[in-house]
């Protein structure tokens, strides 16, 4: 069988591929570290981002949705972060059984907390790269997610 080729644009996003694999795992692995003093992880960091930018409490499904997140891993997160005492259930008017997630007072410290660190870490790791290069950089990650997304759902039964 013939192995159909890449367009010259398919050959180089893939030749970077493994840039941007290594790169996640780096800001991972730095944001584990910038944030163990507060008791969090790069995940629960992330987490209570989410909830604290939605406009209003939301179930962990539609928390997983907005972060593109499977669903039983966001569960376990929040589940730990209520654990911790940082996020708290309460009942959703529009659905029994899918409570919706709240940040405590203790929750919306930590997360504050960990942007105060995040200021002189995220300014160093953007340490000579320009707006303009940042701007394009984010309209190309929107653009392949926006692909992405795209090819999902035409993988989706009718």
């Amino acid at each position: 069988m013939r192995e159909l080729a890449r367009t010259p644009v398919g050959e180089l996003l893939s030749g970077i591929m493994l840039e941007l694999f290594r790169l996640n795992s780096g800001l991972l692995t730095s944001g584990d570290r910038l944030v163990e003093g507060l008791g969090l992880t790069s995940a629960r960091w992330q987490m209570l981002g989410a909830i604290r930018a939605a406009q209003r409490p939301q179930p962990v499904a539609w928390i997983a949705r907005d972060l593109g997140a499977n669903r039983q891993n966001v569960q376990r997160i929040v589940n730990d972060l209520a654990n911790d005492g940082l996020v708290r259930f309460e009942a959703n008017p529009h659905h029994r059984r899918a409570q919706l997630v709240v940040l405590t007072d203790e929750g919306r410290q930590a997360f504050e907390a960990a942007m105060r660190l995040q200021a002189p870490w995220i300014n160093q790791l953007s340490a000579g790269v320009t707006a303009s290069e940042i701007k394009t950089l984010h309209r190309v990650i929107t653009k392949l997610q926006a692909n992405l997304d795209q090819m999902a759902g035409a993988d989706e039964p009718d």
